[in-house]
């Protein structure tokens, strides 16, 4: 048998994994400085929970978990007849499967919040840093297993909360020195949209159909609305949102006077302008807000601002996206909390850093000093003084065994580690150790206080 992986999911080796924890651990520190609280949920769900929350294509990216043990089941015929019904009808049956992986963070999110409503402390500020699983084509910058890095505030209507994500984005992006651009709109333009154009009754249809805009273009959206039926002057008003120009400002007046029949699209406007105007007097490190009409994000529970980050200078889909969505916990039950959040792809910003050259040589390795092993006796000197430097808050290791100086310093090369220290018997009896810079070659001899010092801030 010859190994290999699923398609659209990967291995990350320990080159690998160093960067990407860079990733997280700036996502993960920006949100507790913003007052964000930790939460894991499981890896699968009840199929229920999940379904119908993401639209009909959405439902059909769940990966499915088929129930165990149909194999000695004693219905096989009616398990049979099921699943053909499923194949048909492309349909789920509880019959067949009952659970499935999640599909994204925010619906599970919305379930612990119900289950959990007695014990938690509103407005509940958590975030959440794991994979989800999506029955997707595989292609660059998409994949079937990948991680998201969440931020949720739920139980409080405040605009204020869409500011503080915004500022979250620029934190993190000017972090990590990705320039990007923030895209924002809000869902209840696009509502006032359909409203104006007559199609109140279709806005979702019209929703998935601009949210393909950049996959497909203008030409393929237009292709799309035909073939869902949509008449000629409802095109001509969607179409000509695609050419919309200018500051934010002005496109926003430009909208103003689209939706003025419109109490729901000037409500959005309203909602807009409140953010736009008070992260302009705030002001963000580097990263630019834009509004965006054509701005869509497929999934059904979002009712007011949306948002999506682009990295400059690369061509890749969002990295980053997210948005109010008024009552998600009402279908578990609970109806009437809003919440508000946003996702940062990792994946996605580690193919960015990785393209843009953005990884320094600090994440290439984990250790800092690798001990060379001289032989038994400078070998349990050496353990002694190990114990002492990885205390000190320096990762460091001894090489296993006394092989060739040769092969123990391509082993430190192969990690890319630093340092090397020597220890033979005139430093055992000196009391220092001989450190030797990889990079330069140079060496030198030092106290172990004096290494301390010099590792520490290296």
């Amino acid at each position: 048998m010859s190994p290999s992986l699923p398609k659209g999911t990967r291995d990350f080796p320990p080159q690998v994994m160093v960067k990407r924890n860079v990733i997280f651990s700036t996502i993960r520190k920006t949100f507790e400085r913003f007052g964000y609280q930790p939460l894991e949920t499981p890896a699968m769900e009840n199929i229920e929970t999940l379904t119908g929350k993401y639209g009909d294509e959405g439902d059909q990216l769940l990966f499915k978990i088929l129930n165990s043990r149909q194999y000695d089941a004693k219905n096989k015929l009616e398990l049979l007849d099921e699943y053909e019904k499923s194949l048909r009808q492309n349909t789920n049956s509880p019959m067949l499967t009952e659970r499935a992986l999640r599909y994204d963070l925010t619906v599970p999110f919305a379930r612990f919040v119900v289950m959990n409503k007695n014990e938690i402390v509103f407005p509940f500020k958590r975030y959440q840093i794991q994979n989800v699983w999506r029955a997707d084509r595989p292609q660059k910058g998409r994949y079937r297993e990948f991680y998201q890095c969440d931020a949720d505030v739920i139980g409080s209507d405040s605009l204020l909360n869409e500011v503080e994500l915004v500022q979250i984005f620029d934190e993190v992006l000017s972090a990590l020195e990705i320039p990007a651009v923030i895209q924002l709109n809000n869902r209840k333009l696009l509502a006032g949209i359909a409203e104006v154009a007559g199609l109140s009754d279709r806005m979702m249809e019209m929703t998935i159909s601009i949210d393909k805009l950049e996959k497909v273009g203008e030409e393929g959206v237009v292709k799309e609305l035909r073939e869902r039926n949509f008449n000629d002057e409802a095109i001509e008003k969607i179409s000509a949102l695609f050419v919309l120009k200018g500051s934010n400002a002005e496109k926003l007046s430009y909208m103003q006077t689209l939706l003025d029949n419109s109490e729901t699209g000037k409500k959005g406007i309203e909602e807009l302008r409140f953010i736009f105007d008070y992260v302009s007097k705030l002001g963000l490190r580097t990263a630019e807000l834009e509004f965006d009409i054509t701005l869509a994000r497929g999934l059904n529970y979002y009712t007011g601002a949306i948002f999506e980050v682009k990295a400059k200078n690369v061509q890749m889909g969002s990295i980053c996206g997210g948005g109010r969505y008024d009552n998600l916990t009402g279908i578990f039950g609970l109806p009437g909390i809003s919440g508000v959040g946003i996702s940062f792809g990792a994946d996605r910003i580690y193919d960015v850093m990785t393209e843009l050259n953005l990884f320094g040589e600090s994440t290439m390795g984990n250790t800092q000093l690798l001990f060379v092993n001289f032989g038994t006796s400078e070998e349990e000197h050496c353990m002694k003084l190990l114990q002492e430097v990885r205390r000190a808050g320096i990762n460091a290791e001894l090489y296993p065994e006394g092989a060739k100086m040769k092969k123990q310093m391509k082993y430190a090369d192969d990690k890319s580690i630093p340092f090397v220290a020597l220890v033979g018997s005139k430093e055992m009896e000196d009391g220092t150790v001989t450190l030797k810079d990889m990079k330069s070659g140079e060496q030198e001899t030092l106290t172990t206080a004096q290494l301390y010092s010099k590792l520490s801030t290296a």
